[in-house]
């Protein structure tokens, strides 16, 4: 499929996302947690626009069946965190975590959600 995708963040990945951005406030300050925000919307707007075909997605089978990651870290913008998600129908992304690199991924993962 091709244009635009729909992206949505299930309520653990809205969280996820807002302890990131918390956290990078507290330890660099407000100016670096706003940039920080800058380079995850880029992730997730790098998923909008070409889906799971964005450069740098990747399967992860051992998380389950259908389970993908894209390293958050866009256009020279280091970033320390994956978007993991799953693709559903009529172009539609759910990103189910916003998890650190140094986190154990699929200990973090449930398929319930």
């Amino acid at each position: 499929m091709t244009g635009p995708w729909t992206v949505r963040l299930v309520a653990v990945a809205e969280r996820d996302y807002m302890e990131v951005i918390q956290r990078s406030a507290q330890d660099f300050g407000p100016t670096q947690a706003e940039a920080y925000a800058h380079t995850l919307a880029s992730a997730l707007d790098a998923l909008r626009e070409k889906g799971p075909t964005a450069i740098g997605v990747k399967e992860r089978e051992e998380m389950g069946s259908g389970i993908l990651t894209l390293h958050a870290a866009r256009s020279k913008r280091k970033a320390s965190h994956f978007l993991v998600f799953r693709v559903l129908e009529s172009q539609t992304i759910e990103v189910l975590r916003i998890l650190h690199d140094r986190m154990d991924l699929a200990r973090h993962i449930s398929l319930k959600q």
